[in-house]
């Protein structure tokens, strides 16, 4: 792998061999990738790195390689993501290309941004849409200062073509737009995720994270049949008018969003931080609850194990969507952007699996990135939702994710940019104990880490019972002994997860078992000042004017969502329902399940609070670290 220290040559060099038509292709025909690894001046609060931090905090003896291993695995692998967005959904086959970002890139001549804007390479009408040929796209990637490369992206030369991937960095973390250094391990919360979904040509791979339950709606004369897995004969979706479908509902998310549960919802969630110490369980539902680091590996293999190859929910399309997988695979493929893995259906040919498996780079299990069958495959377990784990051939079983898990608990919150004096803190924590806030968010952390049922909370439920379906396919709670190599062998020994009673009851409620509606985790409340907008939709948003409020009077409109302001509107019940009001007017934040409500613990006069409580109260917890 080439090194940071030429990075800007790289880049650079890259993008002309794009745009040269291949003149250095037969140096890359053997195979090259990049990826810009940061040098601990580039961070404004440099990963501590301590093996005794990580070994205090999760109860497991860390060690130094290990947490070596779990930066590089954080901020440089992929596990062959940049297949399934390049090759699959076509993420640069549309408006959005590899040699415009690397020409965008260069353009900033290392001045280092939040927004990295991009000229559309082609004109193209997206969910009723046209972006024009030269357009500027805002795509939220950063780029550091004196860096010539995107943070968290992965450019490789496979298979004769430019390919492109995201590593964990690419969401979370940022730049810090004062110093133009890296804050780690925070959110990147102008990341237009759904935009640049809904300009890959193959949106549809992604149609499991939108509200379409049914493909019936989508058939046309243009459909081609497809042999079931039963041997019954059906049809598959046009996929110009599912492709539409799907791009108009993922294209409007808020910035910062992603899609992350297989319920054929479309409910996206904040990119949460990932500053896991003492802020367990793990993900907005917390169902990564249990098994190594309190269930932090858990929460990150949901991400890589579903949302960056939903090639992998094949084998569970039928118990959990109710679509057979030879009609799931054939849709997926049918669009897909590499003609090697395009599947053409029509009466008389092959499977869309037996097709696949031709051509599948990973054989032996669903999907096209590294990826592997847990303990309980093709059951689902609380390891993993869909049955498989990721990994790199030659490491053992959770090996790279626990190394991730260990490493993320040495991550500590920059300094918030919010100062206040000692005064107004004091004043400050003494109305947050007296507000009662402290009951959920107690603690080193301000966390009760505790999941809470909707029916409490009452936040945007959809989301609440992300995790429901998984019950049908849910496996006994059992995960591979550690010294199991990668790819797993047919003997592999396996152990129980050890699960507490409290756990289980738990469980229940984050995934949403045995009867209950689901529920979100107590989130910590440090780092404020820097996760703007709130709560788990993201619609609790105010601008630097409180007359902006609401998504479609801010992040809509380029206005970022002042911390202060939408802070005050978590807590002020006359702003919050101007807020909401604001929401619910914008037809596709309605869809997407965004609307800022609930969690309505006032600290205002309807409580008997004062505009100055309320003004300490919210310097205070953006002063936090």
């Amino acid at each position: 792998m080439w090194k940071q220290a030429k990075s800007k040559w790289i880049l650079i060099g890259c993008g002309f061999f794009v745009l040269a038509g291949g003149i250095f292709a037969g140096l890359y025909r053997s195979g090259f990738e990049y990826v810009y690894t940061p040098a601990k001046a580039k961070y404004v609060n440099p990963p501590m790195a301590d093996a005794r931090i990580a070994s205090q905090t999760s109860g497991v003896t860390v060690t130094q390689e290990m947490l070596a291993l779990g930066e590089e695995t954080y901020i440089e692998k992929t596990f062959g993501n940049e297949r399934f967005f390049t090759d699959i959904m076509g993420a640069f086959d549309g408006p959005l290309s590899i040699p415009n970002i690397l020409k965008a890139v260069a353009k900033l001549k290392g001045r280092g941004t939040t927004n990295l804007q991009v000229e559309a390479a082609k004109t193209a009408t997206i969910g009723g849409k046209t972006i024009h040929k030269g357009q500027i796209i805002d795509t939220g990637i950063d780029v550091p200062k004196g860096v010539y490369a995107p943070l968290g992206f992965k450019i490789k030369w496979e298979e004769g073509r430019l390919k492109a991937g995201i590593s964990c960095m690419a969401c979370h973390a940022t730049v810090d737009p004062r110093s133009g250094k890296i804050l780690q391990g925070l959110p990147n919360r102008d990341f237009n995720m759904g935009y640049l979904l809904a300009l890959s040509t193959n949106t549809t791979s992604y149609f499991t994270h939108t509200n379409i339950t049914s493909l019936k709606k989508y058939i046309t004369e243009l459909s081609v049949p497809v042999t079931t897995s039963d041997g019954r004969q059906a049809l598959l979706p046009d996929p110009q008018k599912l492709e539409d479908e799907v791009d108009r509902q993922v294209m409007f998310w808020p910035k910062g969003s992603v899609d992350v549960t297989l319920d054929s919802e479309n409910n996206p969630v904040q990119i949460p931080d990932a500053l896991t110490k003492g802020d367990h369980p793990f993900g907005w539902n917390g169902q990564g609850m249990v098994g190594p680091f309190k269930g932090a590996s858990a929460g990150i293999n949901n991400v890589h194990s579903q949302n960056m190859d939903t090639l992998s929910q094949t084998v569970v399309s039928k118990p959990m969507l109710g679509i057979d997988k030879e009609v799931y695979l054939g849709t997926v493929l049918q669009r897909a952007a590499n003609p090697k893995y395009r599947y053409k259906g029509g009466k008389g040919k092959e499977r869309p699996t037996a097709f696949f498996a031709k051509v599948d780079p990973t054989p032996g299990v669903a999907g096209i990135n590294e990826l592997y069958v847990t303990s309980t495959y093709p059951k689902a377990n609380y390891i993993s939702s869909v049955g498989l784990t990721y990994g790199t051939p030659g490491y053992h079983a959770l090996e790279e994710i626990n190394a991730m898990s260990a490493w993320m608990e040495t991550l500590k919150a920059p300094a918030s940019p919010f100062q206040t004096d000692a005064v107004t803190s004091r004043k400050g924590r003494q109305v947050f104990e007296r507000a009662g806030c402290i009951r959920c968010h107690a603690g080193d952390y301000l966390t009760s880490n505790a999941v809470i049922p909707i029916e409490q909370v009452k936040t945007e439920p959809s989301r609440a019972k992300g995790f429901h379906k998984v019950q049908r396919i849910l496996g006994p709670p059992l995960m591979y002994t550690e010294d199991t190599p990668l790819p797993i062998p047919p003997d592999a020994k396996k152990v129980k997860i050890p699960i507490t009673e409290h756990q289980r009851q738990q469980l229940k409620i984050a995934w949403a078992q045995s009867g209950s509606r689901g529920g979100y985790k107590t989130m910590s409340l440090l780092g404020l000042a820097w996760s703007a907008p709130y709560l788990h939709d993201g619609g609790v948003a105010v601008g630097k004017d409180r007359s902006h409020v609401g998504l479609p009077q801010t992040e809509m409109k380029e206005l970022t969502p002042d911390p202060y302001n939408s802070l005050l509107a978590l807590v002020d019940k006359d702003l919050r329902e101007k807020v909401i009001a604001s929401n619910r007017s914008a037809a596709y934040l309605r869809e997407a399940h965004v609307s800022g409500e609930g969690h309505a613990f006032w600290v205002d006069r309807t409580t008997g609070f004062t505009k100055e409580d309320q003004d300490a109260l919210v310097r205070y917890l953006l002063s936090l670290p």
